[in-house]
């Protein structure tokens, strides 16, 4: 359905989301260049930062070109397989942010907490290991998603109340067997919300434990600015993406739940690059 049926606003929503687009990739483009080019920054919490900026490119680029060119060509129709194709790799790639963030809160929590055994405990095994595991994590979210799609037999000439093949707005289609559904969607924001917040939770409480301990006010002011980067990101990745879904299940008003979905499909990749590179001196 898009963001908005007035005329006059196309060429506006163009432009916006051109620049905001350009922005994201050469921001990411940005940071994923310094880190590989840099031998001070081959580091786990920068292979880490690579590869959530590399994420953030993937996402977006699954969304915001399609959304272009529908502005472009005057038609906001997708075939079955292209919205399949459009949901599953979204899925994918913003699950696969969540899990990169969960993977970043436990590297923060060893280099606060253990910093004498950080190179021994974060080996670049491991890192490599914990991003394959995130990767492995999100391919089946997003093929657990595509499965319960796929029951959807009536699935032709339906809208769709958001500018791309939003999952939560696919699964709404189902008129049959919604009790599996909702079974199905509740086991997996179980796992996929409950356990990575969790995870979140407890490396910050185990840092904040530890920066508490400091002695020195300036020692507890250094070490907590270390991760500020990244808990500003989590709070606006998991702040915007939860409030999609609530303002999904409050209102009714398919606008409003555009326009959350804007927030953390588009907005969040956007100023993931300029709170890393602004908070931090080895970006810089």
């Amino acid at each position: 359905m898009g963001l908005s049926e007035d005329p006059d606003l196309q060429p506006v929503l163009f432009g916006l989301f051109l620049c905001m687009y350009l922005v994201t990739v050469l921001g990411n483009l940005l940071i994923i260049l310094a880190i590989s080019s840099d031998s001070h920054l081959h580091s786990p919490m920068y292979f880490f930062l690579s590869n959530l900026s590399w994420s953030d490119i993937c996402s977006i680029s699954t969304t915001v070109p399609k959304m272009l060119m529908n502005i472009q060509t005057h038609s906001r129709a997708i075939s079955y397989v292209g919205c399949l194709t459009q949901m599953s790799t979204f899925t994918i790639f913003v699950c696969m942010d969540y899990m990169i963030l969960t993977v970043m809160a436990y590297d923060w929590f060893v280099a606060i907490c253990h910093p004498l055994h950080y190179l021994v405990m974060m080996n670049p095994r491991l890192c490599g290991f914990l991003i394959l595991v995130s990767f492995l994590f999100s391919l089946l979210d997003s093929q657990l998603v595509i499965l319960m799609i796929l029951k959807i037999t009536n699935f032709k000439s339906v809208e769709i109340s958001s500018f791309f093949c939003d999952p939560s707005q696919l699964l709404n289609l189902s008129c049959s067997d919604t009790f599996s559904n909702n079974i199905v969607q509740f086991i997996l924001g179980a796992f996929y919300g409950l356990f990575p917040i969790s995870g979140i939770f407890f490396s910050y409480y185990k840092i904040v434990s530890s920066i508490l301990r400091i002695p020195s006010s300036g020692g507890r002011y250094k070490a907590f600015s270390t991760c500020c980067s990244h808990l500003a990101v989590v709070g606006l990745f998991l702040g915007t993406g939860f409030g999609v879904y609530l303002e999904s299940a409050a209102s009714h008003s398919p606008r409003k739940g555009s326009v959350a979905s804007v927030m953390y499909t588009v907005v969040t990749p956007m100023l993931n690059p300029f709170i890393y590179s602004l908070r931090n001196r080895g970006i810089k």
